[in-house]
């Protein structure tokens, strides 16, 4: 069976996807707030790397960029932020359409459920403190029927 990862066009879908998202983000003035410190020259290809490994690509982000934990940390520590979760899907799924991913239903429904998924889930888990995240975490494998255990 096809990955997700090969059904959205490898590492180059991604990357385009990862563009498109990016982009839409840095237009829109409550997500956008994420970015205002900065970020780093190469966010998309590293994003495109991460999501990549994630559902079913090469293990490119952790043998090039670090681990989960260092992503988790990250994105944590920044408080309660559920309209701008929801804004960032909104922007993805967007995205989607951007690049015409959209097309195929179960490819944009999956590709929707993990997004929402790590948005709401994974990447918002430790709102408190980013000092709460855990070392050696994995990066999560997501399936065409969603998170795949451990």
């Amino acid at each position: 069976m096809t990955t997700v990862y090969d059904a959205a066009g490898g590492a180059s879908g991604l990357l385009s996807l990862a563009a498109a998202w990016h982009e839409r983000v840095m237009a829109d003035e409550v997500v956008s707030h994420a970015f205002s410190h900065g970020y780093r020259d190469d966010h998309i290809e590293r994003l495109a790397a991460y999501w990549g490994e994630a559902l079913g690509g090469p293990r490119d982000y952790t043998s090039r960029y670090g681990d989960e934990t260092g992503v988790v940390r990250l994105h944590s520590g920044n408080g309660l932020h559920e309209e701008m979760n929801q804004r960032a899907i909104d922007c993805f799924d967007r995205a989607l359409a951007d690049i015409g991913l959209d097309a195929d239903e179960r490819l944009r429904a999956v590709l929707h459920d993990y997004w929402s998924w790590a948005t709401t889930t994974e990447m918002y888990r430790y709102h408190a403190s980013a000092d709460d995240v855990p070392q050696g975490l994995a990066v999560p494998h997501w399936s065409w029927e969603g998170l795949v255990e451990a």
